[in-house]
Order: C-alpha cells, then structure tokens, then sequence
C-alpha cells in the first residue's frame, strides 16, 4: 500500500529540521493513493493553482501525488530554523521564552526578534525585551548585521555591542561568550544567555523599560514540544500549511514544557532557577495578527508536566486570497500536554471553537471536538500588566500587546462518550450536560495576553478557517518520511 504523507508533523528532535533539498531528494519515493480521501480534496488543492497541479485525465492518486510534490517544493519545511529567505518585503521573526519559577511563582520572558533582517528601512533592527515579575526592559539596535541565525536548527544571537572585533555567527561556549560579546545574546532548545541595557532608541513607543539591567544564563531540558511526548513526533501548531506562504503570520510552539536550570541578574536582583517550568514559541512574517488574544500556563498546583496553550486571532491570508475580498479570518486551538504525556489538540479542523474575552482582565475559550471538549478560563487585576513591543507591518516593533504573569486560570476537560463529533457538526457537551470534567487544574501564574486592536469591548467569536484552507490542512502529509 501507498505509504500516506503527514506534513502536519516534524520528527523529534525539536531542533530536527529539513531542508528544501533533503525533501526533493526523496521525493521521487513517495506516493500518495488516497483513493478515498482524493476525489473530495482534489478540487480544494486546485483552487491554490500550484504548479505540477493537472486537471488532465491521470488518475486521482497520480495526481494527488504531483500535488504533494508542488507542495512539498512550494514550502520553507524549516520551523524550528530561521525562516528569512531574502525576498524583498516586510518581514520579522520573533522567538519567545518563558520560565517560570516553581515556588514563588515569578516569571521571565525572553523576548528576541529580527526586524527587515536586509537593513536598509526605517524599521530594520534587532530588538531584545525581557519582561519580568515586576518590570521591563528592552534593548534595541538598527544594525541588523550583528544578528545570526542557524536555517537548520534553533540556534540564534547577536552582538548589540562587542567586546572584539570578530561577532560571533554560531552558538558559543558560556566562556567563549563572555569573551566576544558586551551586550546581545545567544539562544538554542537548550541554552539561553545574554546581557542587556535598557536602550530603546528606533524601537517605536518612546522609553517603556522599567529596569535598566538584565543578564541570563540559562540551561534547558526540553520535555515536550507540541505533540505526544513519547509519539516520536512534533506536530506543526497550524498544521502543514504553515510551511507555505498562506498565512499572515506564521506561528510555531517550539516547546510546551521544559525545564530550566540558571540565573536571572534583573536590576540587582539575582534569580536562581531549579528544574523551572519552561515555554517556548515563536512567529514569523509581515507583522503580529490585527487582534489576538492568549493563555499559557505550564505551572499548575499539583499538575507537574501538564501545559496548555490556548489563542484566539484575526489573521491574514495571503496566496491572493486578500484579492478576492477574503483578508482575514478568525482561527483559534487549544493544545494540551497532559501530565501522562498524552496531548490533546483541539483545532479549526477538528472542533469548535468559541471565545469571549474582555480588553484586559478576563479569558474564556471553549473548544469542543470529536473526543475532547476543554474550557480555560483566566483572570488578572485590572491594573496589573505590563506592555510590550510586538512587529507591526506598517510600524516596525512598536507597542502593541499587553502581559501579565499573574494571571488566574482554571482547565477543565471532558471526555465525549459519543464520539460522533467531526468539525462542521453539533457535537455532544460535557460541559452543557452537566457531567464533571474528567481532568481539571487550577494555577495563579498563568501568562495571558492581549493585543492589536485597540480594542474596547469584549471580544466574542467563534473560529472559522476557510476553505479551502480547512480542507487542505486535512491532507494526510507526514514531513517526517520525506527526510
């Protein structure tokens, strides 16, 4: 039998990555004999008008098999490697770690992004912003030539003010770090360390940091990324599609759990870490979503392991699909690695999803699929948060989003008994029959978010992914065989 593709995986590790070439040298062994599947996705992949695409007489599986080859040569596969390819347009790539401390509950936020890494516009520049338990600091530079990233792994840094003249271009032992760079950072899945000064000249919003200081020097153990623990894959968080050039921007959860051992040095005030509950994700693309909302939390009382992550955005399509009167559209999930190891994905393809969530201080999303329904609400203080810059297409790296780390969130979660649910249909509720959930977790150091806009009203919606994109990020294509 046909083996079937799943490009909606990567292989372990998190830094596993594979290249444009290393996909089309096996490409000539895969195949794709979807006879079932084939003749209702056919239509939805020609609507993308993909080279190697016919409309001829050929079969329905020698077709489908050209189309994953378009498809699979139409794409940057690399997520957990730098996504910049040099075509002349808008573009950033931000990368975000979060570690939380497991006793006192206080939180770090690594922040680094790249804006128009060709130089050369009013908003080019490399930008470093720190968000602590109490606090702000950001540091920015235009000269986008200090900053390095690795195409192939995660592995990424730049030298804001040097200590020689030779700028490092890979990761570098702790010493060898300290010997070449002053001010900057270097970051991997499994090492984050730097130094900064608030310094926020050409980074939109005026002076916002808090705190003047800041240095890390962390060690990470990666647990899960976003998939199974133990399932030997890591899914891609918007599915297979976010390989190509569909969406506006791109998102990847790099890590749902780790753990993290080392130091924060935050204005004069040492921070040690032990074994620390540790996030991490990242975006890239024109600029952040027009409007979006987010919970994280991996630091639950009495629930080791257990991570959720829940959003809610307004996106933009691309591939022409703006020329059509189509811009945006509202897509959402929430992911959940389960303190067993066991992940439970509740997307736009497989569920129903619904939000309302306030400006600032209160999240609700529900999300109900065929197996699974989850409920995460969160709360925080009016008057806690902190804002922080996030890359705009029209501005650069401005002020544009608002964080807590204080915030209080519930998970609940029902098992469906009935398993009749599919996306698009009315599925049977846990929650509406009034059954108790069969998992539930509580913390009061959930990281939530809010941003783009502004906006001055509860925001209430429900996600709806469109077509054909709903139906093409179905397709069975496993990246993972093409290495």
């Amino acid at each position: 039998q046909p083996r079937a593709l799943n490009c909606n995986t990567m292989q372990t590790p998190m830094n596993s990555v594979y290249t444009h070439q290393q996909s089309l040298k096996r490409m000539p062994q895969v195949a794709c004999g979807w006879t079932q599947t084939g003749p209702r996705l056919l239509p939805a992949l020609q609507q993308l008008n993909l080279p190697s695409l016919g409309r001829g007489t050929s079969t329905c599986s020698n077709r489908l098999a050209s189309a994953c080859k378009a498809l699979v040569a139409a794409q940057v596969p690399v997520h957990a490697g730098y996504h910049y390819d040099g075509t002349p347009r808008r573009f950033f790539e931000g990368w975000y770690w979060k570690v939380t401390h497991p006793e006192t509950g206080d939180s770090f936020a690594l922040i680094y992004s790249i804006e128009d890494p060709a130089g050369g516009t009013t908003h080019a520049g490399v930008g470093v912003q720190v968000m602590g338990p109490d606090g702000y600091i950001c540091q920015f530079s235009p000269n986008t030539r200090t900053f390095w990233a690795d195409r192939s792994q995660l592995a990424l840094g730049a030298t804001l003010v040097p200590r020689t003249t030779t700028l490092p271009r890979a990761m570098l032992s702790e010493t060898e770090f300290e010997r070449y760079v002053e001010q900057g950072f270097q970051a991997s899945a499994t090492v984050q360390q730097g130094s900064i000064v608030a310094n926020e000249s050409g980074a939109g919003g005026g002076d916002l940091s808090t705190v003047q200081t800041c240095s890390w020097n962390l060690r990470i153990e990666p647990v899960s990324s976003w998939g199974a623990v133990t399932g030997g894959a890591q899914k891609a968080t918007a599915g297979w599609l976010s390989a190509l050039q569909v969406f506006e921007p791109h998102w990847q959860v790099l890590m749902s759990h780790g753990l993290t051992t080392g130091w924060v040095e935050w204005g004069g005030r040492r921070y040690d870490f032990s074994q620390a509950p540790t996030y991490a994700e990242k975006n890239w693309g024109g600029g952040f979503p027009s409007k979006w909302h987010w919970i994280q939390c991996n630091s639950w009382a009495g629930q080791p392991g257990l991570s959720v992550t829940a959003v809610g955005a307004r996106r933009a399509l691309l591939l022409g699909i703006q020329a059509a009167g189509i811009g945006e559209e509202d897509v959402g999930l929430i992911g959940i690695t389960l303190p067993s190891g066991d992940f439970i994905e509740l997307v736009p393809w497989n569920a129903e999803l619904e939000w309302d969530v306030d400006p600032w201080g209160r999240w609700y999303m529900r999300a109900v699929g065929a197996e699974y329904e989850a409920i995460i609400e969160a709360s925080c203080a009016s008057d806690s948060g902190t804002v922080l810059r996030a890359p705009t297409i029209a501005s650069g790296l401005v002020p544009f989003c608002k964080d807590s780390f204080e915030g209080k969130a519930r998970i609940r979660i029902w098992r469906l008994s009935n398993g009749t649910g599919g996306a698009g249909s009315s599925y049977g509720s846990g929650s509406e029959s009034g059954a108790l959930p069969f998992f539930e977790a509580t913390s009061d150091s959930a990281a939530v978010e809010v941003g783009g806009g502004p906006w001055w009203q509860a925001w209430s919606a429900k996600a709806a992914m469109r077509e054909p994109f709903r139906t093409l990020v179905q397709l069975p294509i496993d990246v993972g065989a093409l290495a």
